[in-house]
Order: structure tokens, then C-alpha cells, then sequence
């Protein structure tokens, strides 16, 4: 019988093995990663304290905000410690409590993207009844129901990981513990995980894709009939901010986890997954607040008011 050294800790290769290079990447992440907590708290804050803001969607818009700085802060903080650090490893158990709260975030994130998908539906189609559809207790229950999802698929991919064993090759073509880039160093069958994997992901990813591509097939119709192109403008710009959210996590996301791993793809593999795990709750703020002017007007008054309080 062949001994096998039972695997407690995992190495993450990261970006980059040049110490120089990775100095750069260290402030360069540490400035997006600054920027992601300080933009996305903005948000929160101006959409909880001015009273004109005080609607659904950005009622949306703020766990939204606050679904990213959960997300950005379960990967970047390692990635920086790494960067930095000579033995760039992570326990087993944080790698999986890695995976359980990155899969967490990530679905609970798409499922208030489908909230925001159906306020916007409300709001275009069904205008003189908004207020009686979208009331309060609905929006928390949306709210509630995207962080139930998103327990649900942690749980329903990190628990199988238990009947997993890790043994030999304990290194990490990755910057974080992502399930693609776990299961292959698996010294037993990995088979169960990858279907468990796939099936969540089509389950979960496209309830969630439907529920947003329905509403926008009601939306685009509903403008479409809209006689004024002036209405039909105003009536898109207060969509194409989401839009663009949508599509930008959507494409990234399911190119990463429906794919199949191969080792002449890891770089790319890379490239993907920092868009949509580290670039998207960063990009985020910055779109809402750019198209959308009640943000913008907002922004403006807070900032002059610590202007002339300064």
C-alpha cells in the first residue's frame, strides 16, 4: 500500500511568482479593493439617509452594495495577504468556509439582480400600481429570499466536499480556493462534486437569469409601445444600468462554472473569474451612480454639504 500524506493546507500560486510583479499587484489590488468597500459604502449610505431615495430600488440597490463588499472581501483580503507573504497557503477549512462564502455571496447577488430586474418591470408596466405591488414587506421578503438562495447553494456544493480526501499535490492554479480549481487535487472521485456543481449552478443561475430575462422581455415591449422617443428614452435609462450589471457578472460567471477545466486554460480562467469575483462589486457603484441621476443629484448634496461644513 502506497502511503499518501493527508493534505491540511492548500498553496495558492496567484497571479504572479515574479516579487517584483507582485508588489504592483499587491497596491493595485489593495486600491481596487479600497475602492470596492468605499464605493459600494456610499451608496448604503446616501440611499438610507436621503429621503428622496427612499424607494425600492434603491432599497435594492443598497443590499446590492452590500452583497459586494461581502463578496470582494472573501477573496481579496488572502489575495493581498499572498502577495505579500513567503508560504502563500490556506488551511483546508478556510479554503472550504472560502468556497461556502463566495458561493453565499455571489448567488445571493444574482437573485437581488432578479429582484431589481422585477421592480424594474413593476415600475415600467405596471406604473399606477407600483406602490400597492412593490410595498416593503415585499421588497424584504425579495431581499430574504435572494440570501436564502444563496445559503442553499453554498450548502448544497460545500457539504459534499466532506466526503472528499485531498492527498499528494496540495497547490492551487488560482489566487483563491475556487471549486473548479479545488476538485481536480482530489485523490478520490471528484465526478459527484462536479455534477452536484453543474446542476446547481444551471438550477440556481438560470432561475435567476429567467426571472431577469422575463421581466426585460415585458420591459422592452412595454417601451417599444412607448409613442415619444423621448419617453422611450427616459423609460430604457432607468434599465440600462442593470442591464449592463446583468451582463457583465451573467457572462463571466457562467463561463467559469459551466466549462470544463483544463490546465492550457488557467490563466484565462484567471482573467474571468477577477472580473466577476473582484471587478464587478467594484464596477457596480460606479455604474449606478454614473447613469443614474437621483444618485448623482445626491451625491452632489452630501458633498457640498461637507464642503461647506469642512
Amino acid at each position: 500500500m502506497v502511503n499518501e500524506t493527508i493534505i491540511t493546507e492548500f498553496i495558492l500560486l496567484g497571479l504572479s511568482s515574479d516579487p517584483h510583479l507582485q508588489i504592483f499587484l499587491f497596491l493595485l489590488f489593495l486600491i481596487i479593493f479600497s475602492m470596492t468597500l468605499l464605493g459600494n459604502a456610499i451608496i448604503i449610505v446616501v440611499t438610507r439617509m436621503e429621503a428622496g431615495l427612499q424607494t425600492p430600488m434603491f432599497f435594492f440597490l443598497s443590499h446590492l452594495a452590500f452583497v459586494d463588499i461581502c463578496y470582494s472581501s472573501v477573496t481579496l483580503p488572502k489575495m493581498l495577504e499572498n502577495f505579500l507573504a513567503k508560504n502563500k497557503t490556506i488551511s483546508q477549512k478556510g479554503c472550504i468556509a472560502q468556497i461556502f462564502f463566495f458561493f453565499q455571496s455571489a448567488c445571493a447577488e444574482v437573485f437581488i439582480l432578479s429582484a431589481m430586474a422585477y421592480d424594474r418591470y413593476v415600475a415600467i408596466c405596471h406604473p399606477l400600481h407600483y406602490s400597492a405591488i412593490m410595498k416593503k414587506t415585499i421588497c424584504r421578503q425579495l431581499v430574504g429570499g435572494a440570501w436564502s438562495m444563496g445559503f442553499l447553494y453554498a450548502m448544497v456544493n460545500t457539504l459534499p466536499l466532506a466526503n472528499v480526501h485531498f492527498c499528494g499535490n496540495n497547490t492551487i492554479s488560482h489566487y483563491s480556493c475556487e471549486l473548479p480549481s479545488l476538485l481536480p487535487l482530489s485523490c478520490s472521485s471528484p465526478l459527484p462534486n462536479y455534477v452536484v456543481l453543474l446542476i446547481s449552478v444551471l438550477v440556481f443561475g438560470l432561475s435567476s437569469f429567467l426571472l431577469t430575462l422575463i421581466s426585460y422581455i415585458y420591459i422592452i415591449s412595454t417601451i417599444l409601445k412607448i409613442q415619444s422617443a423621448e419617453g422611450r428614452s427616459k423609460a430604457f435609462s432607468t434599465c440600462s444600468s442593470h442591464l449592463i450589471v446583468v451582463g457583465l457578472f451573467y457572462t463571466a460567471a457562467f463561463f467559469r462554472y459551466t466549462k470544463p477545466s483544463s490546465d492550457s486554460l488557467v490563466d484565462l480562467d484567471k482573467l474571468v473569474s477577477i472580473q466577476y469575483s473582484i471587478l464587478t462589486p467594484l464596477l457596480n457603484p460606479i455604474i449606478y451612480s454614473l447613469k443614474n441621476s437621483e444618485i448623482k443629484t445626491a451625491l452632489g448634496k452630501r458633498l457640498g454639504k461637507f464642503r461647506v461644513f469642512k
